[in-house]
This record gives C-alpha cells, sequence and structure tokens, in this order.
C-alpha cells in the first residue's frame, strides 16, 4: 500500500495537458473484441482501470501490440472462450467494474459471456440491471450459477429489437450497443446515454462498418451488419480530469493552463465552476484559469442558495461534484451540493469537516458548504482515499491546506489519474508518494 504526503500551501501555475478519457477507454478497448482485424487506438491513458481490462483481453487471447505509451493495437483473431468459464478469470472480473464492458461484445459476436459481480468503487449501489435487460430483449439467456455467483449468458442469434432503457446507464447504454451491431435487424434504444464517450464509441463503430443514427441522441438506431474490420481511433481528453484540474488552479493556483481539452465535449462543467465564481478564460481549444483571490457563489434569479447537482448527460457528470465540494469550501457565499446518482459519495466530507471546513451533511444525497472564503483555512489531515473521486478531491483540499497532509489508500487515485503526483509536483505542487 502506497500513500501521499502531501505539503499544503504551494501555488500552481504552468501548463498542463489532460490524459485521455478513462470512460472512453473501457468502452473503446472492449470494443475491439468485435473484429478479428487489428484496431489502433490512441491517448489510451496509462492507469490501473485501464491497464488491467488490457492485461484481461491478453489473457482472453487477444494479441496486444504496444506501439507506445499510450498508443496500443489489439486484434482479437484467436481467443481462448474456454477462459471465460475458468475461476481466475472470474476472480479479476470481479475486482475490474470495467470488466462488465466485455459481455456486450463477447456476447454480440460469440454468442456466450460470463459476468461476476464486478468491483470498482464503494459509492453504493451500482446494478446492472439495464445490461441484462437490454440483453434479454435482444434474446439473450441467463443462467445463474450459484456456487460461484456467476450467470452465464447465451444467444445463438441476437436479434435486433426496440428497447426503453429503464435509465440512462453509460456502460449499460455502450454495453447494448456493442451487442447490437452484430446482431440481425434493427435495434432502436430509446432512454440511451448520450455522454461524448458513447458517441465516440458509436463513431469508432461505425469506423469499423456498424451502421449508428442517432448519435448524440438519446434515440439510437442500429443496423446489424455480419462483420467488422478493423479502424484506427484516437481518445478525447478526460472531461472528468480537466474538471478537476480547474478545481485546483481555483484553490491553489497562480495561473494555469489546460491545454487541448476538447471544449465543445466539456458540456456544462466550465459553467458549473463559474457558478461558484472561478473565473475561466477560453483561448482556442485551451482553458486558463488565471489566478483568484476571491470567488463568490452565484445565486439563483430569484436570490435562492445555488444548487449544483448530477444528472445524466448533458447535465453534470457526478464524478465532478466531489471536486466542485471542496472548492466551494473557500468561496464566498454557500451552495448546496446535490448527489442524486449514488448514495455514498458524499461520505467523505467528514474528513473536510475535520480539516476545518463548514458543511452540513444534510443526508447521504445532499450537502450545504458554507464557503469561507479563505478566512478559515483547511488544516492538514491524515485521510483515506474512499474512491477515486473523493480521492482527488481530497487532494485538492491537502494542496490547499495549511501543514502536511497524508492520503492513504492512493490506489484508488491510480485507477483515474495517470502519474498525478508527477504532473502536479510539475507545476509546483509539493508531493510525495511513500510506501506505507
Amino acid at each position: 500500500m502506497e500513500s501521499f504526503v502531501i505539503e499544503g500551501g504551494h501555488q500552481l501555475s504552468g501548463t498542463i495537458i489532460p490524459q485521455g478519457a478513462k470512460n472512453e477507454a473501457l468502452q473503446v478497448v472492449s470494443a475491439a473484441l468485435l473484429t478479428d482485424e487489428p484496431v489502433r487506438i490512441s491517448n489510451i491513458p496509462d492507469i490501473l482501470d485501464v491497464n488491467n481490462l488490457i492485461r484481461l483481453l491478453k489473457d482472453i487471447g487477444v494479441k496486444v501490440v504496444k506501439n507506445s505509451r499510450h498508443d496500443y493495437t489489439f486484434q482479437a483473431d484467436a481467443l481462448n472462450l474456454d477462459y471465460l468459464d475458468s475461476i481466475e478469470f472470474v476472480k479479476k472480473c470481479s475486482s475490474l467494474r470495467g470488466s462488465v464492458l466485455l459481455i456486450g461484445p463477447l456476447l454480440g459476436r460469440f454468442g456466450r459471456a460470463i459476468v461476476a459481480k464486478p468491483g470498482g468503487d464503494k459509492i453504493g449501489r451500482r446494478r446492472l440491471d439495464t445490461h441484462f435487460l437490454g440483453f434479454k430483449e435482444l434474446g439473450a439467456d441467463f443462467v445463474h450459477d450459484p456456487e460461484r455467483n456467476v450467470y452465464h449468458i447465451t444467444a445463438k442469434r441476437l436479434k435486433g429489437t426496440y428497447m426503453l432503457l429503464d435509465e440512462a446507464s453509460v456502460t449499460g447504454t455502450a454495453n447494448i450497443i456493442m451487442a447490437s451491431v452484430l446482431a440481425d435487424g434493427v435495434t432502436t434504444i430509446y432512454n440511451a446515454a448520450c455522454e461524448p464517450y458513447v458517441q465516440q464509441l458509436c463513431h469508432m463503430l461505425n469506423g469499423m462498418g456498424a451502421v449508428i443514427s442517432g448519435i448524440g441522441s438519446n434515440l439510437l438506431t442500429i443496423v446489424g451488419t455480419k462483420s467488422l474490420h478493423g479502424t484506427r481511433h484516437r481518445l478525447l481528453p478526460d472531461m472528468i480530469e480537466v474538471g478537476s484540474f480547474i478545481g485546483m488552479a481555483a484553490m491553489v493556483g497562480n495561473g494555469v493552463r489546460v491545454k487541448d481539452v476538447s471544449l465543445r465535449n466539456l458540456g456544462v462543467i466550465p459553467q458549473s465552476f463559474r457558478r461558484l465564481g472561478v473565473k475561466i478564460e477560453v483561448d482556442g481549444d485551451d482553458i486558463f484559469i488565471p489566478h483568484q483571490s476571491h470567488y463568490e457563489v452565484e445565486s439563483f434569479i430569484d436570490g435562492t442558495i445555488m444548487t449544483l447537482a448530477d444528472a445524466p448527460w448533458p447535465g453534470l457528470t457526478p464524478d465532478l461534484l466531489s471536486v466542485l465540494l471542496v472548492v466551494a469550501t473557500q468561496a464566498r457565499g454557500s451552495v448546496l451540493i446535490h448527489q442524486k446518482m449514488f448514495e455514498s459519495r458524499l461520505f467523505f466530507v467528514d474528513k473536510l469537516i475535520d480539516m476545518r471546513a463548514q458543511i452540513i451533511l444534510c443526508d447521504p444525497h445532499r450537502a450545504v458548504v458554507v464557503g469561507q472564503d479563505h478566512r478559515i483555512k483547511l488544516r492538514a489531515g491524515r485521510m483515506t482515499s474512499p474512491d477515486i473521486r473523493a480521492g482527488i478531491a481530497l487532494l485538492i483540499a491537502a494542496m490547499g491546506a495549511d501543514g502536511v497532509s497524508r492520503i492513504e489508500n492512493i490506489a484508488q487515485i491510480d485507477r483515474g489519474y495517470e502519474d498525478i503526483e508527477y504532473r502536479l509536483n510539475q507545476l509546483g505542487a509539493k508531493i510525495s508518494r511513500v510506501d506505507d
């Protein structure tokens, strides 16, 4: 186990480039299973979750060529499908939530898959019903193995159909899309997730010969094809990392430029920080966050307290509410943070309260942050990262605190952020990685 030791109070300045998008990487790397031809993907982030998925593909028999640190070629032309039934495969799937994205392409191309309860962040109940219901609509059968607690999913041939998803699940939508592209007939998915990562998956699949229309909307139409071919694809920058850097620059920045952010794919993220009073300048496809001694929370037009709440795209991604909450602790004014989609993501705020943040945790979904405008500075502390996004929020808090903080269980942060301490130290932070 490793920890971060953070010396607070150092201002950041300079330029930083966001990594490739983690969520998109998990989807498009899984999609390489849909063809026996080479699929080359660039801008892949070198992070724990993605690396573990790539290792899992190798175990299945996918040929993986590492062209450079962030550039891979995948070829799934000689898979060992018997490995799917092994204890080792099930064990690895249960520790990696991204492994659920293998079900759609395996089912679509080979007519069989196996799923164990996947791992990932401990942020409350994250059900897989949307995935399963979608596969059933396409004609798949499920058999539960109670001894191993896994589901065997089979289908002689998937058949296109109309389906209305019970929720706009990103991974559920991606999985159903990947199963549908090789199905017989036309599949219509209503209430589909339409995040940029899902859009990118659709564009990549169309580049492989799929026929998907309605991209960017919540109504997708997929005309099944008999086979797909290889392609090349480049990942978008990670919008969550971009938002994390905006938060850092607001809290402890002295002029930070985030380069090549793909501004049109950030949605309401810049606007959400601006509602906290954070100044953000746009320069082409870069954003610049100048030094700001003060930032004041806006009110709604009728004068009521500002509320920031997550919502399916194009609403605010839940992955950034933790960062926005930390930034709000040093704003001028108060804000209600409403986490609607997960019931445990606000439970890290007790660590911020220990650091002297003025926060009222109303219930598992809502917290009122009373900004202190730097009058009450956060104090250093010892804490544990419960999940990726809470981990980066605690890191931001520690960078703005008085004294030296320690964050344990940083493997959670490593799951989503590449070389984060090195990159931030290049901007002037003082973060060291130590063994526990």
